[in-house]
């Protein structure tokens, strides 16, 4: 059975910090890429971050670019995505994914919230 759970949400201020973890279990973590992708209250799922098998090639939504970081440690089957100067727009539903883009099998997800 395929399991992504994912962690580390959160309560911050503009400008703090978080870092997400998704532990995975039940396929082979290294044959496939994987994405973060987050969903807004009252807006449509959006994907957010996708990172190759090798973990060499990150790509990132423009409006991430220079504050997230993906990242992936394959002997641990673990995705992560580091959060750095978050702002209020970021406040979302958060989810891993597999493959790349929106329509993978995802997690259960964690909450970000940005709020002064």
């Amino acid at each position: 059975e395929v399991q992504l759970v994912e962690s580390g949400g959160g309560q911050v201020q503009p400008g703090g910090s978080l870092r997400l973890s998704c532990e995975t279990s039940g396929f082979t973590f290294n044959l496939y890429a994987m994405s973060w992708v987050r969903q807004a209250p009252g807006k449509e799922l959006e994907w957010v971050s996708s990172i190759t098998q090798s973990g060499e090639e990150p790509f990132y939504i423009q409006s991430v670019k220079g504050r997230f970081t993906i990242s992936r440690d394959n002997s641990k089957n673990t995705l992560y995505l580091q959060m750095n100067n978050l702002k209020i727009e970021d406040t979302a539903t958060y989810y891993c994914a597999m493959n790349v883009g929106t329509t993978g099998t995802r997690g259960q997800g964690t909450q970000v919230t940005v709020s002064a």
